[in-house]
């Protein structure tokens, strides 16, 4: 297969699993395009995708402040009770000196969450306007590098461990919190696993070259 040019690559599309490269071809509305080398689902055509991007971030931002200002667990031992919360953790690891772990775990639990859903957020709502074609494209290139940062589910699978490892020796009562966070994991499994980027990618030159590039 010749390539002539860059923006040639527009046209075609990767398969991310065997690395197959494909013509790109427009499909109808709930249309699935899969590999022809392995069979794996590469993209499909959602009309809706907007809407449903919107409604699950706007979801699970407010998940995610949920999450965060309310307490996730009481632990009451010999009759002292203490809430943690996630910002009081980060605080608990600066006040004992563990100033880069802190750091680390601020921007891999706090910062970068946020920021993948607010990305979503801007995106979509750009998407919705069709406005900020340029910036819509620099944002999806961020968005793409600032997934793999986010790591809201193994927080919260550290916290089930620390959970269990301490059911023997306190009383632990769940908060409103460790639910919303539940939730808010459970949001962002679906929305990283079932919106791919390559599939906004695509609704973004659907959208803003609707006839191809230099038309």
């Amino acid at each position: 297969m010749k390539i002539e040019n860059e923006e040639a690559l527009d046209d075609f599309i990767i398969c991310h699993k065997c690395q197959t490269l494909h013509h790109e071809i427009p499909l109808r509305d709930g249309a699935m395009a899969y590999c022809s080398a392995c069979g794996t689902m590469m993209y499909r055509y959602d009309s809706h995708l907007i809407d449903r991007g919107l409604a699950l971030s706007i979801t699970a931002l407010i998940f995610f402040f949920v999450a965060n200002f309310f307490p996730i667990v009481k632990i009451e031992i010999l009759g002292h009770a203490q809430f943690i919360t996630i910002p009081k953790t980060f605080l608990s690891l600066f006040e004992h000196g563990f100033y880069i772990v802190g750091i680390f775990c601020s921007f891999l639990i706090f910062i970068f969450p946020l920021g993948v859903f607010l990305l979503y957020l801007w995106i979509f709502t750009l998407l919705k306007l069709q406005r900020g074609e340029r910036l819509t494209r620099r944002l999806l290139v961020l968005l793409s590098r600032s997934i793999p940062w986010s790591m809201s589910d193994i927080f919260l699978l550290s916290i089930l461990v620390s959970l269990v490892k301490l059911i023997g020796y306190a009383q632990i009562e769940i908060g409103t919190a460790f639910w919303a966070l539940v939730l808010f994991v459970a949001v962002d499994l679906y929305i990283t696993k079932m919106i791919r980027i390559s599939e906004i990618w695509m609704l973004h030159k659907r959208l803003f070259f609707p006839q191809g590039r230099g038309c």
